[in-house]
């Protein structure tokens, strides 16, 4: 018994007495569990503010289905190291509207694309006020730390038709979630439709270059018109998933000086509502 009690205390830095040492002991012994390894941890977030229209943000959920369940797509995913992706599908608005439609699930066959697909045609897609792109940052910066995967790579995807207008600095955002070696890739809408055009930017793909992607192998596919988007969007999953380098592809990359301003949202925002409150 005593050589017992010498033994706990050695490990948990208590004398034996109720239950306080046996649950320390426990935490000290219980084993971790080992991630699942796949050949990329994918996080796909998806704009849903209310600069865009009912019709858009169908044609965005039908975007995503289309290229998830496309031959193109499975064959990159079969093809990798462990023939298998984790992937999360979140959608966004403001700096606290966040709402994931597909939590962390493994795609390893064209069926479990489909599975992934139904979920995503459900229900349909809400929207809420405010574009907080940092938020949307932050937010999947929490999904990544909760993965029970091992990715070889690390991507946020994220998808957007303006600048970030709410929240903590797009920029810093990007720096923090890159120092955990994320890669963010980027697919600027520069559709200007909607109810809130108004806050939208000519170069908004410039914007996505200076202050939303980096990382390794950072890159993005702008969207200049709707019909653009189902092809965009499989274009860009087959080289994410594929590990392909964007240079071969007409993509453009991040920009390697960041002199864009990349609080021009903000600015925006606070121009046209310099006389209201913000709720």
């Amino acid at each position: 018994m005593t050589g017992w009690a010498t033994s706990r205390r050695g490990i948990s830095g208590c004398v034996v007495a109720g239950g306080v040492c046996a649950a320390l002991f426990a935490a000290v012994t219980t084993p971790i569990l080992a991630q699942e390894p796949v050949d990329v941890e994918l996080v796909l977030a998806v704009d849903v503010s209310l600069s865009m229209s009912p019709d858009e943000l169908r044609i965005q959920r039908d975007g995503y289905v289309a290229a998830l369940t496309h031959e193109d797509v499975i064959r990159a995913i079969e093809d990798g190291l462990y023939g298998k992706i984790a992937i999360t599908y979140f959608e966004w608005a403001g700096d606290s509207s966040q709402h994931v439609i597909v939590p962390w699930t493994t795609i390893a066959s064209a069926e479990d694309a489909e599975r992934v697909a139904s979920r995503l045609t459900a229900q349909p897609p809400g929207s809420a006020r405010r574009t907080s792109i940092s938020g949307a940052i932050n937010f999947a910066r929490d999904i990544f730390a909760e993965s029970a995967y091992k990715g070889a790579r690390r991507v946020l995807d994220i998808s957007g038709d303006g600048p970030n207008n709410q929240g903590s600095r797009v920029d810093v955002a990007r720096d923090e979630l890159v120092s955990k070696g994320i890669t963010i890739n980027g697919l600027p809408l520069m559709t200007n439709g909607g109810a809130a055009s108004s806050f939208s930017i000519d170069d908004l793909d410039n914007y996505y270059a200076q202050c939303v992607i980096g990382g390794p192998g950072a890159f993005m596919i702008p969207v200049n018109d709707w019909t653009q988007f189902p092809e965009a969007i499989r274009r860009k999953l087959v080289i994410e998933l594929a590990g392909r380098n964007p240079s071969d592809f007409l993509v453009m990359t991040a920009a390697s000086e960041g002199k864009y301003d990349c609080l021009i949202g903000e600015k925006m925002w606070d121009d046209r509502f310099w006389m209201w409150n913000d709720p």
